[in-house]
């Protein structure tokens, strides 16, 4: 398939887990990448990875997504390299989690910093090359954490789900320029962040799943896809929770 060729995708935190499996994705089908993660290293060994499969179809960035001057250089970098960009892609986020009466205030920055205000500084970066050319695609990575809440994640959920809010304001904002703006929502997926989960804590996240199993970094990516593709130009300020039914 082919569905992306001739298109630049953007995707942040694509050093790793379900960025990863979205960059790889997407150059799959035919497109070029701009692959962004916090660290050169991690940057280039996606890039490579992707560039092994499909030669020239990736270039690395490093940034850290919450530094706005940074992002806005990285994206000169990025339209410089290669021309335009037809797809953006925030998935850059962390975790600090922690219960609420423990939480530090560096602990609530950090992960608001990164997951929320990370997005809207690419979203800046991005989004005027979009409207120069009337059409493109954003898709914002939120979490079912944003739609249901999670213990001991109030600054996750509150990250995520201001990720939602601010997709639907940006999608009635830019509709009439042609560009969607849309929200994945992963439950637990199988990725180095939820490796490190205690068996208990595992087979209880897994009794809360409908589909009683973790989703892998593919179901997200193939979820991303369809939203980007031009299958779904009449979607639009939409949330879709990859989840295996656990939001529902």
């Amino acid at each position: 398939m082919s569905r992306f060729e001739n298109q630049v995708v953007v995707v942040t935190g694509a050093g790793r887990g379900i960025g990863e499996a979205i960059a790889r994705r997407f150059a799959g089908e035919g497109a070029k990448i701009a692959v962004v993660s916090r660290t050169e290293s991690n940057s280039q060994r996606t890039a490579d990875a992707i560039n092994a499969a499909q030669p020239g179809a990736a270039m690395p960035y490093a940034v850290d997504v919450a530094d706005f001057d940074a992002v806005q250089a990285v994206g000169e970098r990025v339209l410089a390299d290669f021309g335009r960009a037809d797809v953006l892609v925030n998935n850059a986020g962390i975790t600090r989690d922690g219960l609420a009466m423990r939480m530090s205030s560096d602990d609530w920055d950090a992960v608001l910093d990164t997951n929320l205000k990370g997005a809207f500084n690419f979203v800046r970066a991005m989004l005027r090359p979009m409207v120069r050319q009337r059409g493109g695609r954003i898709i914002n990575i939120s979490s079912v954490s944003g739609l249901m809440g999670l213990a001991g994640q109030a600054n996750y959920a509150a990250s995520k789900a201001g990720l939602i809010g601010m997709t639907k304001s940006l999608a009635r904002e830019v509709a009439s320029r042609g560009i969607t703006v849309n929200v994945v929502a992963p439950g637990f997926i199988e990725t180095d962040m939820t490796a490190g989960l205690s068996e208990d804590i595992r087979k209880g996240a897994q009794a809360q799943i409908p589909l009683a199993r973790f989703g892998a970094g593919d179901d997200i990516a193939a979820a991303v896809a369809f939203l980007a593709s031009a299958e779904a130009a009449y979607i639009t300020g939409q949330v879709l929770a990859v989840d295996g039914g656990m939001s529902m």
